[in-house]
């Protein structure tokens, strides 16, 4: 079923970098909401989606301002200091609306011109290369980080039925990389998934980030309890995989064959990173 979609006037765009992302000076989300829908992420928890009547994944508001206020915003925040931005922390900026839109794009173009010191684009969406020409602009001030979380479509089909399929993120990994463009690959929150996960990820990409439901969701895990999603494990008979020592088995599998300093835990992957001068 496709999300009702409305378009807003936002306030503001910019929101300080807070908690698990206060290694950034704001966060950017171009929408409200997300029509990926994945159950679970973590936004579920948050009053954004729980004092709404509908549920996550069916609406999505499009911040119809939003080039406009970025313009203004940053320039008024670098007053204050460096400017480094996480897009997006509580939706996906390359969500399917997005085709339609081209908000993010369009905020992409407006940050050239007022270009922060650093911009972490996240996303699970192939979308993202539609903008390679745009992405190109910023060098070595961005970072696109692409959420690989599994590299099973059953896996993902239990989780995240709704968001685009596995083989079409690593071959959007691949193709930024072959453009000159910093990519990584966030195995987060880490699904089960195939012993060949880490050789699929080493031919794309050398840089790629591990977290888990308990480190990244951040309460300890407590969210993702209340999101019912030990329940799935349980259903699907995937009850080894809910457990805070798991990742451990897929580091090891990834230090066979990535450098030490290609392998981030939880949130060192999502900093800016060293030498971006934020």
């Amino acid at each position: 079923m496709k999300p009702s979609i409305e378009s807003k006037t936002a306030r503001s765009i910019l929101t300080k970098g807070t908690g698990f992302l206060h290694g950034y000076s704001h966060t950017l989300n171009p929408y409200a909401g997300c029509a990926f829908g994945c159950s679970y992420c973590y936004v579920r928890r948050m009053p954004i989606s729980l004092f709404r009547e509908e549920d996550w994944g069916a609406w999505v508001d499009i911040k119809e301002n939003a080039t406009d206020l970025v313009k203004k915003e940053i320039p008024k925040a670098r007053k204050k200091g460096r400017v480094s931005i996480f897009m997006s922390s509580s939706t996906d900026p390359y969500q399917p609306v997005e085709h339609k839109t081209h908000l993010t794009r369009g905020l992409l173009e407006a940050m050239i011109e007022e270009s922060p010191d650093f911009l972490f684009l996240q996303t699970r969406s192939p979308l993202v290369t539609r903008d390679i020409d745009l992405l190109k602009q910023y060098k070595n001030k961005i970072l696109v980080s692409m959420t690989v979380e599994t590299d099973l479509e059953s896996i993902r089909k239990i989780f995240a039925p709704s968001a685009p399929p596995i083989h079409a993120r690593l071959k959007a990994i691949q193709q930024l990389r072959s453009e000159g463009i910093p990519v990584q690959a966030a195995v987060a929150p880490l699904l089960p998934c195939s012993e060949q996960f880490p050789l699929k990820l080493a031919e794309v990409t050398d840089r790629l980030t591990l977290d888990d439901f308990f480190m990244g969701d951040g309460s300890g895990g407590k969210r993702t309890e209340q999101l019912g999603i030990r329940k799935l494990f349980e259903e699907n008979g995937l009850n080894d995989w809910y457990d805070r020592e798991a990742y451990l088995k897929i580091k090891r599998r990834l230090q066979e064959v990535f450098s030490e300093n290609a392998i981030y835990i939880s949130q060192e992957g999502f900093y800016p990173p060293k030498g971006s001068d934020c």
